[in-house]
């Protein structure tokens, strides 16, 4: 399996960036487990950074790593729809949290 590099961009100390950075959390254990590196970056703290990759709206998760480059926008509360956006499994999640 390749190394995952996740940049997860989010906008101050909010409810809304807490549950995004939550939500990754647990998929990245979940599904990549010490697979992948996760960076945060507050735009309030580093505005060049989002500047930089043209961030719009957050939470803004990007991969960088394996190519090609994905982005999923959002709260990332869909479980299905990070696996997809990080090409984990292109298939849905059950309502369970099972396969």
């Amino acid at each position: 399996m390749n190394k995952f590099l996740l940049k997860l961009y989010i906008t101050g100390d909010t409810p809304r960036a807490e549950r995004a950075i939550n939500n990754l959390r647990q998929v990245c254990e979940r599904e990549l487990h010490n697979q992948y590196e996760l960076i945060i970056i507050d735009v309030l703290e580093h505005p060049h950074l989002a500047e930089e990759e043209k961030i719009m709206v957050t939470p803004t998760l990007v991969r960088e790593l394996p190519p090609p480059r994905r982005r999923i926008i959002g709260d990332l509360t869909d479980t299905a729809k990070v696996l997809l956006g990080l090409n984990i499994r292109t298939y849905p999640v059950s309502e369970s949290g099972k396969d």
